[in-house]
């Protein structure tokens, strides 16, 4: 008899603890619930205080795509960790080495709660992949399969 792995929440302390991101660049604020090996659910809260804000844009703050992606990508990268049981130090880095089929529905805007989604989908030869989606009040607003890999040796 197999058991389902515990879901578990993470606060910003542990999300810092996954993550050797800080400030400005920091996107999860909160873990909701991640299943290692299955899924995870986190939060970033989008604020006018956010850097990119003043030029992206000045009459409309719009979040940028790739800014989107990043988020997800942390997600996805606490996933990984948890995945493989793995608390990361400073010398643990997972790199994109691909986004697939990325969309954007519609805009993120200041006020906006993002709800990221990661699924893990497989791993081999070093390379995790994910499926992952970005939701604004259940509403999806971007989406994408990422590729992620630990930083190469040599």
């Amino acid at each position: 008899m197999t058991t389902e792995p515990t879901a578990l929440s993470l606060d910003i302390s542990q999300v810092m603890r996954h993550l050797p991101h800080r400030y400005p660049f920091l996107l999860v604020d909160r873990v909701l619930e991640v299943i290692p090996g299955k899924t995870i659910r986190a939060i970033k809260n989008v604020t006018i205080n956010e850097p990119f804000f003043p030029g992206h844009f000045p009459h409309r703050p719009v979040m940028p795509g790739v800014i989107i992606l990043e988020a997800l990508a942390q997600a996805a990268g606490i996933l990984a960790f948890q995945t493989a049981g793995v608390l990361p130090n400073e010398n643990s880095k997972l790199y994109f080495v691909g986004i697939d089929g990325a969309r954007f529905r519609r805009p993120v805007v200041p006020g906006d709660q993002l709800i990221l989604k990661a699924e893990f989908k497989r791993a081999m030869r070093g390379i995790w992949k994910f499926s992952t989606s970005a939701e604004v009040d259940g509403v999806e607003v971007c989406c994408a399969d990422m590729m992620v890999a630990p930083e190469a040796k040599g």
